[in-house]
């Protein structure tokens, strides 16, 4: 009779449990189920192929792929599936100044002669690091002149990143494939890399749309300057690159708060006006609300943006690029799930 009475226990113990879980998870859906619904109306209605996923704390709010990694062999994506992630790659180049930085090997208003002394130019002895940062340096050839009088405009610059990769081969003596690599291992992004690595068997293939309509696959979206725009990498790692981040474990606050500090201001071709800290866009009067960056690479769009207010990251991965004359248009499904989060408040009620 004991050993019944006890074995009752136990199994009543374990159903109290197992009803305690699927509670606390149905809570949990309750809770998301309209941001949920209006994801998924969001990318359907938009014949959205790619992932997403939206995460707030250590909950996974909402992840899932659509779509095609290969639309000529119709092979299903997966949320694991990487992605070339366009500009959010500057933001990965400029943590990896600013970790310099912190350690006293270089100073922002250093020139940048000081490191690249092969550049004849006299602007190489004004240009400073800083400069190069935000896109207010005017370079447009190594071989020519300012384009403008060096912080008198902003001029978004591919080239100026790939001046910082080299300045921190100086300072480091490691390669820029190196040190980010070294970057990636240690916080544990295993699907993230520099593309000489060739560590990309779950690369998608990316598609333009030409003039007929018809998407086509791009051979040239690995063909910018990896610092500014050629990193691979997947939805969980971006995800993870925006918690570390933002915790200050990348960088330490202050310096987090210079990445998040306005220096420019862009006239955008999707927010029409956008600010630019290091690495880091948003709109003026929200770098403590929506920040994070988008990201253009022939076949890929992307956005990876952090919510401050109710620490809710947002990944969108595509691998479909339409409409290309008009980049509203080609990010329409990014726009229109950052402006769902962001009206997203603590309380997880929608503001209007």
């Amino acid at each position: 009779m004991e050993r019944f009475s006890m074995r009752n226990i136990i199994i009543t113990l374990v159903l109290i449990i197992f009803i305690s879980c699927q509670n606390t998870k149905s809570k949990e859906n309750n809770e998301y189920y309209d941001l949920i619904t209006k994801i998924d109306s969001i990318s359907v209605n938009n014949d959205f192929n790619g992932v997403i996923l939206v995460t707030k704390n250590t909950t996974t709010i909402y992840s899932k792929a659509f779509g095609y990694s290969d639309l000529e062999s119709k092979t299903p994506l997966n949320i694991e599936n990487q992605f070339v992630i366009g500009s959010i790659s500057k933001q990965i180049t400029a943590v990896l100044v600013l970790r310099e930085y912190e350690k006293g090997n270089l100073q922002l208003d250093d020139k940048i002669i000081q490191y690249l002394p092969n550049i004849k130019q006299p602007w190489s002895n004004e240009v400073t690091i800083h400069h190069l940062l935000v896109h207010t340096h005017g370079i447009v050839d190594l071989n020519k002149p300012l384009e403008f009088e060096l912080g008198s405009q902003f001029h978004y610059s591919q080239l100026g990143f790939e001046l910082l990769a080299q300045i921190l081969d100086k300072v480091t003596g490691k390669t820029f494939n190196e040190l980010s690599t070294e970057l990636f291992t240690k916080y544990g992004m295993k699907n993230t890399y520099h593309p000489d690595n060739k560590n990309n068997k779950s690369l998608v293939k990316g598609y333009e749309e030409s003039e007929n309509g018809k998407l086509e696959y791009c051979l040239n979206s690995l063909y910018n300057y990896v610092p500014a725009g050629s990193f691979i990498s997947n939805a969980e790692d971006l995800n993870k690159w925006n918690e570390l981040l933002y915790s200050g474990k990348l960088v330490n606050e202050m310096t987090l708060a210079l990445m998040e500090t306005r220096y420019a201001t862009r006239l955008h071709p999707i927010f029409d006006k956008i600010e630019y800290g290091y690495g880091l866009l948003f709109k003026d009067g929200e770098n403590n609300s929506q920040i994070g960056a988008f990201g253009y690479a022939p076949g890929f769009v992307s956005a990876c943006y952090h919510y401050t207010q109710t620490n809710m990251n947002l990944i969108v991965l595509e691998n479909t690029a339409r409409k290309l004359d008009n980049f509203k248009e080609t990010f329409r499904v990014h726009t229109e799930l950052m402006e769902l989060i962001k009206k997203r408040t603590p309380n997880n009620v929608y503001t209007k």
